[in-house]
């Protein structure tokens, strides 16, 4: 996977093809920094929250299982 600059504290997630998988998004809170894993809904036209998560790698790996 690798992430492309989407905007501040906003990462596209590729797949090794190119494909968008979905975003990353930083995000603080009280307890420090947490990482949102987002995927677009066509149908919704709107983007999904998966969930938010303590790492990176964790955030990722959500987007990648939720295929």
């Amino acid at each position: 996977m690798r992430l492309v600059a989407a905007a501040p504290s906003l990462w596209r997630v590729l797949e090794p093809g190119g494909r968008v998988i979905g975003h990353l998004q930083e995000v603080a809170q009280a307890g420090g920094i947490r990482f949102r894993a987002r995927r677009y809904n066509p149908t919704a036209h709107a983007f999904r929250d998966l969930g938010d998560f303590w790492s990176a790698d964790d955030a990722v790996e959500c987007l990648v299982f939720a295929r």
